[in-house]
């Protein structure tokens, strides 16, 4: 068996009129992320741990932020699109941990649903998708709530020892 690690990291400013989207799933906040796309820090960390795992580059090679293609995508659209890359080249995500840095809001009531969301993109149960979301204690511009990151590790089982 040929196993492979990957992590991602993503980071994006707090604004108001943006829509605040983790994981595929609307959150109910006076503030969102600012981004090309829809700014899912989720979706960009995850996608990035698939592709540093695969040797397949990074999410900006992959969606450049200055291509009009991807102003406003969805986010979900574009893990898929990696998620169908990696299984071209031989690869099946075994298990993926993610953590979001948000002073607020609270995510607990979104937990189960973004840990759905993902397993659907990644065809993987639930049990196999780990979810946490942390604050800053008030540190930072996470702290202070001018912006989001979430970091990602994705673990991948390759059919064979190339690609």
């Amino acid at each position: 068996m040929n196993m492979r690690v990957g992590h991602g990291f993503d980071i994006h400013p707090l604004v108001q009129g943006r829509a605040l989207i983790l994981g595929g799933v609307h959150i109910a906040s006076d503030v969102g992320c600012a981004g090309h796309s829809d700014a899912d820090v989720v979706m960009h960390s995850v996608a990035d741990a698939i592709l540093g795992a695969c040797g397949m580059g990074d999410i900006g090679e992959w969606f450049p932020d200055d291509d009009e293609e991807y102003r406003g995508a969805d986010s979900a659209v574009l893990l898929g699109r990696v998620s169908a890359a990696a299984r071209d080249v031989g690869a099946r995500p075994v298990n993926a941990d993610v953590t979001v840095y948000l002073e607020r809001p609270k995510l607990a009531d979104f937990k189960a649903a973004i840990r759905s969301r993902l397993a659907e993109i990644l065809d993987l149960a639930p049990a196999c998708v780990g979810f946490k979301a942390r604050t800053f204690e008030g540190f930072g511009a996470i702290g202070a709530g001018t912006a989001c990151a979430a970091s990602a590790v994705v673990l991948i089982e390759m059919a064979s020892l190339s690609g």
